[in-house]
This record gives C-alpha cells, structure tokens and sequence, in this order.
C-alpha cells in the first residue's frame, strides 16, 4: 500500500521581503527619474540661462523708468498703463499682424508649389534648391540694402521695368502702402526657400502606395494634391505657420533698413519700436515694456493656433 507524499507546503514570505518590495520600487523609480532629469538638465540650463532669465530680467525692468544711465525709479507697472494708451503702439502691433497675415500665407503657397516642383527626377535638382534657399540664410541686413536698390522709387530697377512697359512708377518710400508692399515682397523672397525645404522634407517621407492608390482610383494631379498632399503635410504646415508668426512678430532688420519704420509710422513694428524707444529716446524701461508685451502676443497666439489644431484632430 503506498501513501502520497504529502503536498509542499509554501512557506510565507518574510514580512522583511515584504516591506522591502515598495521600498525598491521607490528606488527604481528615482533612478529612472534621476536619470531623466541628468539628460535634460543641459537643456534646461540653456534654457534657464538664455530665455528665463533675460524674460525675467526684462520684466523687472519695465517696472522701472531708466535711461540706461543714472539710478532707476521704480514706477511699477505705469509703462504698462501708458503702453495701452499709446498709439503708436498700437499702429506698431497692427502693422506687424498686417505684415504677418501677407507673408506667412503667401511663403507657404509659393514654397509648396516649389517643392512640388522639383520633387521629382530631374537635372540640376540640387542647384535648384540651393538658389532657392540662399536668400534665406544671407543676412537680413544684406537683403535690405539690395532691396533699396531694387524699390528706390526714382532709380530701382523695379520702377525702371515698369517706366519702359509704359506704366507709372510705384512710390515704394514715399507712400505708406508702397513701403509695406516692398517688405512684404522681400521677405516673402528670402522665406521661400526655408518653407521649400520644409515641405520637401515632408513630401518624401509620404508614402508613395497612397499616391498610386489615389491614381488608380481615377484621381488627378489638383485631386491627389487637395486630398491626399495637403491632409498629409498638415503637421508641417502647422509648424510652418508658427514658425512664420513668430518670425513676423521679431522682424528688425529689414524693416529697420529699407524702411525705417516711415513714412511716418506705416511700417512700424514692433521690435523696430522697441529699439527706437530703448536706443533712440533712451526710455529702456518703456522699451522693455513693449518687449514683454510683444512675448506674450507670441506665446499667446501660439497657444491657440495649437488648441485649435488639436481641436480639429480630436473632431476627425
């Protein structure tokens, strides 16, 4: 007669390997945020350094009224309240959304249909990118002083074109229309190049089954483009779009010197303002003021440009 041998009994856990279990999973949860924090501690040391503190500086600044020499008088925020009364100001921040609203739609139109076409087998495909992108990586200030030469209203070579087909020259100095018509042209000119490469970059990491598919379904080149190319650069379109308004709204040297800011104050923005009352009438803290003012109109139309992006993602 044989007997089963009894079944192994599993002895408890010491209640040591118990209390132990949490404490290692504290553990290992520091070390992995320890980690995290030591890759991005470089970044945000640049970034405290670069962009926090001058951010913070400049604040503290606009709350007092300062030349640049001699002591301080701290005057809260009665910049602020002067700043919203003044119309120049306000003519300034208008003509910067002016200047944005014609370049950045007109940059990305033009650098997608040049993308377009030389995104495909062809000779010279390299040079052409390259002419295309050079005037975005010469100086601004460069660019500007060709543009006097091209704009002077009474020897450009754009008035002499249009004097020889008959037609009347345009008053690009004199005329406040004139003179933001000759930036906007410029800067379109130089932007053309960055938006090019963007949506290049974007346009050949589409993959091509979709684009075949879309052609054995019957659909033509403006259908695949309106359905099938621009749903999917939308990502860099949006980036695009940011990068423009952000760039539109910190625009100095050009305007500084082709226009000025004239005829009178027609093409006023407002860096060029901030320079003017920091470095010309010496008012830093008034300057700093506006500063602080164009970040926050920065920061707060990004915001809802990407709100209403995520917005229209989460509808479809």
């Amino acid at each position: 007669m044989t007997t089963a041998a009894p079944a192994a009994v599993t002895a408890p856990l010491p209640e040591d390997d118990e209390e132990e279990r949490p404490t290692r999973k504290r553990r290992g949860a520091w070390k992995d945020s320890a980690a995290a924090w030591a890759m991005l501690s470089p970044n945000l040391l640049v970034f405290g350094l670069f962009l926090l503190l001058p951010l913070l500086a400049t604040f503290w600044l606009s709350l007092y009224s300062s030349s640049g020499f001699g002591p301080r008088e701290f005057i809260g925020f009665e910049n602020y309240s002067e700043l919203f009364g003044d119309d120049t100001f306000w003519r300034a921040t208008l003509n910067t959304g002016v200047y944005a609203l014609l370049t950045v739609p007109v940059s990305l139109v033009l650098g997608l249909g040049v993308a377009l076409a030389i995104n495909r087998p062809m000779r010279g495909r390299g040079l052409l990118r390259g002419i295309y992108y050079v005037p975005y990586v010469i100086s601004g200030v460069v660019i500007a002083v060709a543009g006097r030469w091209v704009f002077n209203e009474n020897v450009g070579v754009v008035n002499r074109l249009l004097r020889g087909a008959g037609l009347d020259g345009v008053p690009w100095q004199s005329d406040g229309v004139g003179a933001m018509a000759s930036l906007v042209l410029i800067s379109v000119w130089t932007k053309i190049g960055f938006c090019m490469v963007v949506y290049l970059a974007g346009l050949q990491s589409i993959p091509t089954e979709y684009l075949e598919a879309a052609q054995m379904d019957g659909a033509g080149r403006w259908t695949r483009l309106r359905h099938v190319i621009v749903p999917l650069l939308k990502p860099t379109t949006v980036f695009l779009v940011v990068l423009g308004v952000i760039e539109s709204f910190q625009v100095f040297d050009i305007v500084y010197v082709l226009t000025g800011g004239g005829p009178g104050n027609a093409t006023e923005m407002l860096v060029t303002y901030a320079y003017a009352e920091g470095f010309d009438a010496r008012r830093q803290g008034y300057a700093a003021t506006i500063g602080v003012v164009t970040y926050l109109l920065i920061a707060v139309l990004t915001a809802l440009w990407w709100r209403r992006q995520k917005a229209t993602e989460a509808d479809q």
